[in-house]
């Protein structure tokens, strides 16, 4: 018994050193069950090795979804896809596949605020994480901002080179706010530096033929709308408000519930005087 221990602590110890942590958390548990179900050396090594791989899959994409900066909360489970119009939908179940990363296609989401453009694109980056994808989400104005900074500290070349470990950017909310010169020259480059290269996912207010607002000239507007249009997918979501529908919807469980509630207590208060 204890040569047992003694050996458990040194496989322990050994699993540690080598950063084994999924065989050494379940290699006792496995070892009973290689045992008990009479398995052969390579059945329990192909048993410790499968719990490895599975335990450092959750982390990788534990760390993946930490890295993206997406807001986690906004993910398919919170999102009602009936209230998309059906041509957004079929889009939506092809884009989950993950295909349009392959090919370094564009996803452009355009509709009024509130339509949801921001909750599905990131619901869908965070299911193309979980299957392995790398995915970079930032608001256009603080994107820019982060490069302008590299630009002035002479990085921007580092921070693109960062960027292309990622499979797509998502850009959310651009031409919400206005941007200077500055910012406008730093934008337009990364579009042009990802042209053909990577995937970018763009959610803005403004239909195309109101970019000349974002990129003030039609030099730059034109050059940018190609470079986007050229290998995209563009989900339209014309829709009445996303998030008044959810309210509504929320609004009516709750009175729906309340009702229920008074109804209950009104029934209960009766049988009581009843007796």
């Amino acid at each position: 018994m204890k040569t047992q221990i003694n050996q458990s602590k040194a496989i322990v110890q050994h699993l540690k050193d080598f950063c084994l942590s999924g065989i050494r958390d379940s290699f006792e548990e496995l070892s009973k069950k290689a045992h008990s179900e009479d398995l052969s050396y390579e059945e329990y090594l192909l048993e410790l090795l499968d719990r490895e791989s599975e335990v450092r899959f959750n982390k990788r994409i534990e760390r993946r979804l930490k890295e993206s900066r997406l807001a986690l909360e906004k993910n398919m489970d919170s999102f009602d896809l009936k209230l998309i119009p059906r041509k957004a939908l079929q889009q939506t179940k092809s884009l989950l596949e993950g295909d349009f990363l392959d090919r370094s296609e564009n996803v452009l989401a355009f509709g009024n605020p509130g339509s949801g453009k921001t909750h599905l694109l990131s619901a869908i980056c965070q299911e193309l994480i979980r299957k392995g994808r790398r995915i970079y989400a930032m608001p256009c104005s603080l994107l820019v901002q982060d490069l302008l900074l590299a630009k002035q500290n002479l990085k921007l070349a580092s921070f693109f080179k960062k960027l292309r470990h990622f499979d797509a950017l998502l850009i959310d909310d651009v031409g919400y706010v206005q941007h200077d010169r500055a910012e406008i020259e730093v934008l337009f480059t990364l579009l042009a530096e990802r042209y053909e290269k990577g995937s970018i996912m763009i959610t803005s207010n403004l239909p195309f033929s109101k970019w000349d607002r974002i990129f003030k000239d039609p030099m730059t507007t034109a050059a940018a709308i190609d470079r986007l249009v050229h290998h995209s997918i563009i989900l339209e979501l014309n829709i009445p408000s996303y998030r008044m529908n959810q309210a509504k919807a929320k609004g009516l469980k709750a009175g729906h519930d309340s009702e229920k509630n008074a109804h209950a207590a009104n029934y209960q208060n009766e049988a009581l005087a009843a007796k």
